[in-house]
């Protein structure tokens, strides 16, 4: 087998795509989950179940239920199956307490999931010293490794999942490393030369929404609303897809389309993140008592993750300044921030501190997020945001500029508001 290059520029497709596993989504983006390559006949939790009824001993299966139970909490929106993994991990290991690297992965995948991404990485290690060709297992560590923010291991455990295994779940997290490094053109070559290889209505799916955010992200609107358009004519009900598709159509000034959509992506996949968005584009359009309905249905699914065991310090801020409540979204972001560098968590600690008027403090975190490489209009925009507060005009009005420029429809409260603060006395004087 050909080795696939990740790290200096394009990475080639070495084989066709053969499958996936979880990965973490773009810049600014929910986590997304990569199909299987193709439709199973049996669902993988009532097969797995099946499985143990004839051979209960079988801690194979039981690591292999636990998997199951993460996808349908991450598919389906319900952290609720998450108690159901870990009760499966549990008796794997009582199966099988040592060298079982199959349930370290599962509890690795779980803890991924819950957003405990240190566990995720101990897991992970073990798994692989049992097994140092497990490439599920360097899946696990990839992602944990990214979302820790430790850049270089994280493209070290990619490198060896493209090693062990090249197919979509690989070609995935490659492409998302490429993008925080600010790769994008080779980012996207790599998508496209996955979709080259997907056949499944679900693996071209999930192509289509990874090019679609990434044209996103670029302010491409054309493309990404001709991916989003491709992949929901292979994959019509793909959440992602839809979510896709709505924000496009918010941006293209098709209104009622994206409230439309997003209530139907929301009815569908009801994750805060989700949730706060169509809460956003609804108070955008001056609805404000629908927006505050979605922004406690946003509160109440944030209450089900962590009480299923989840830990999400990113959502808990963003919910703290939705509700006009600065100090708790402090809190929160200083607790996230203690658990992981991602260049995301050092965002939302600046925003958290320029809305608690601690903008002196905010600077440094902003710029590490910018100096991350991930190219963010979000990023610029809230670093703009903070020089403005600091009375450094002139590196504002840059920042803000650069925002606009990355991607004029990054957001349909602050898009605008950038473009007013550039166009005001205090920035351009």
């Amino acid at each position: 087998m050909r080795r696939t290059a990740l790290l200096g520029g394009a990475v080639a497709l070495a084989v066709a795509v053969t499958g996936a596993a979880a990965i973490l989504g773009p810049t600014g983006d929910s986590p997304v989950a990569a199909p299987a390559a193709a439709a199973a006949p049996v669902d993988p939790i009532a097969r797995a179940q099946e499985r143990l009824k004839l051979v209960p001993g079988d801690w194979r299966a039981w690591a292999a239920l636990a998997v199951a139970y993460v996808e349908r909490g991450r598919i389906s929106a319900d952290p609720t199956n998450y108690p159901r993994a870990e009760e499966a991990v549990r008796r794997s290991l009582a199966v099988r307490p040592t060298g079982n690297g199959e349930a370290l992965v599962a509890q690795g995948a779980l803890a991924n999931a819950r957003h405990d991404f240190a566990a995720a990485r101990r897991f992970a290690v073990e798994a692989t010293r049992i097994n140092e060709y497990d490439a599920d297992a360097f899946a696990v560590l990839a992602d944990a490794e990214t979302q820790l923010g430790n850049v270089a291991a994280a493209t070290a455990a990619v490198q060896r999942q493209l090693d062990l295994r090249p197919g979509l779940s690989a070609y995935a997290r490659a492409s998302y490393d490429l993008e925080l490094r600010g790769q994008v053109t080779e980012a996207t070559g790599l998508m496209r030369q996955a979709l080259d290889s997907a056949v499944s209505p679900a693996d071209i799916g999930f192509c289509r929404v990874q090019l679609g955010d990434l044209a996103w992200h670029a302010g491409d609107l054309g493309e990404a609303t001709r991916q989003y358009d491709a992949g929901l004519a292979a994959d019509p009900e793909s959440v992602a897809l839809r979510r896709g598709k709505a924000r496009a159509d918010w941006a293209a000034g098709r209104r009622e389309a994206a409230l439309t959509g997003y209530a139907d992506v929301t009815r569908r996949a009801p994750t805060p993140s989700y949730v706060l968005e169509y809460a956003e584009l609804l108070r955008a359009a001056g609805r404000t008592a629908e927006a505050d309905a979605q922004l406690e249905v946003a509160v109440a699914g944030h209450r089900l993750f962590t009480g299923a065991g989840g830990i999400d310090g990113l959502t808990g801020t963003a919910l703290a300044l939705a509700s006009g409540d600065p100090a708790t979204a402090l809190t929160e972001a200083r607790a996230e921030w203690s658990r992981r560098g991602h260049a995301d968590v050092a965002d939302n600690l600046a925003w958290a501190l320029h809305h608690a008027g601690r903008d002196a403090e905010a600077l440094p975190y902003a710029r590490k997020a910018v100096g991350s490489g991930a190219k963010s209009a979000l990023y610029a925009y809230h670093l703009g945001v903070i020089e403005l507060g600091l009375g450094r005009t002139g590196a504002a009005k840059a920042d803000l500029a650069t925002a606009l420029r990355l991607n004029p429809f990054f957001s349909p409260i602050d898009a605008p508001l950038a473009r007013t603060l550039l166009a005001g006395p205090e920035v351009t004087r």
